[in-house]
């Protein structure tokens, strides 16, 4: 589950992690004034998405008092960023910056380890930066064992080529940031810009989180930063019923039983799909391995009235039976077919037609 901005800075907070000053989000220009009027000054409102980009987009501005904080919530709420639709708008008293830098712990996946990311040179797309200047961003191992003390702090750091006048209070920062990321059971947290102040205070001016939704058995009040508005209903049943479905924006829907297979399934199709001008899948649905045929149902329950032709390819334990009860059903639409590759080429042929 990826939080917004403001949610990722109330669970900094809640582990020491400076956060600066205050900050209050706000549904509609009123709000936004009102927010601005409390906090006094100059105060930045910023598009609230689960995305990046947001300073491109204009989602991101300076006002001078409440009156331009109404006019920028006017302009950035409605706005379109990647597809996902402002709702909601933080705003924050303006800080003073020094200096902007980069930093983030993540699970690396394929080396089956933690990972962490520092850079002197934050506030611009980092996956810019790493396709640039890869000598810019650091990349240090982090074992999930042993963790990170203030040593292994500084050593993230200055390998991330920070200042040696901000290293010591930086890796308090950083220490900090590694028990948020561990306690919450975070797959990432990320500070763009982490910032030094004029009196060179370290500040997590933005953050970015995603929790494991595989551990919220652990947390939860996790439950809680749930934006059941913006998620999408399908998702949304699909859990209810304890599947795991992810929407996509392609033509083949997929339905498999184990993450691994649907994901190879994925694949498959959409090598399949460049063929035939560029058809890709449409979900991942996986209903798990041991699925029984409630759950076979509830996944189809969830496409709705069916028209499309089904590609079935069935393998593995008792796949024989399995194929003979399907062609003694002689469901009208139903097409068998024995290998992956030939099930993909032929969805993706009902697909493309």
């Amino acid at each position: 589950m990826d939080l917004y901005e403001y949610q990722a800075k109330d669970l900094f907070a809640k582990h020491g992690v400076p956060v600066g000053p205050g900050q209050r989000v706000a549904e509609d220009p009123d709000g936004v004034a009102a927010a601005a009027a409390e906090f006094g000054g100059r105060v930045v409102v910023k598009a609230q998405v689960k995305t990046g980009g947001r300073g491109r987009a204009g989602g991101v501005q300076l006002a001078d008092d409440p009156a331009g904080a109404r006019v920028a919530a006017e302009a950035i709420l409605g706005l379109d960023i990647k597809g996902q639709v402002v709702r909601r708008v933080l705003v924050t008293p303006a800080s003073d910056i020094a200096q902007e830098y980069y930093f983030s712990f993540l699970l690396d996946r394929a080396n089956r380890t933690f990972l962490a990311m520092a850079s002197a040179e934050g506030g611009m797309d980092i996956e810019q930066l790493a396709q640039e200047r890869p000598d810019a961003l650091a990349r240090v191992p982090v074992d999930a064992i042993t963790g990170v003390d203030l040593a292994k702090a500084k050593e993230i750091l200055t390998a991330g080529r920070f200042p040696e006048a901000v290293i010591d209070e930086a890796a308090e920062v950083v220490v900090r940031l590694w028990e948020a990321f561990k306690a919450e059971d975070a797959t990432l947290v990320e500070v763009n810009p982490l910032v030094r102040d004029p009196q060179d205070k370290i500040i997590a001016l933005d953050g970015k989180v995603t929790l494991d939704d595989n551990a919220s058995f652990r947390h939860p009040g996790h439950a809680a930063l749930v934006d059941a508005a913006a998620e999408d209903p399908l998702e949304a049943a699909a859990k209810a019923k304890d599947l795991n479905y992810v929407k996509l924006d392609g033509q083949v829907g997929i339905i498999g039983n184990g993450a691994g297979l649907v994901m190879s399934t994925l694949d498959v199709v959409a090598y399949a799909g460049e063929l035939r001008g560029g058809v890709r899948p449409a979900n991942f649905l996986d209903i798990g391995g041991g699925a029984s045929a409630d759950g076979i149902v509830a996944a189809f329950h969830l496409l709705g009235s069916v028209h499309k032709p089904i590609v079935v390819r069935l393998d593995g334990n008792n796949a024989e039976e399995g194929r003979r009860i399907l062609t003694s059903a002689d469901l009208p639409g139903l097409v068998q077919v024995d290998t992956m590759d030939a099930a993909a080429r032929v969805a993706v042929k009902f697909a493309a037609a």
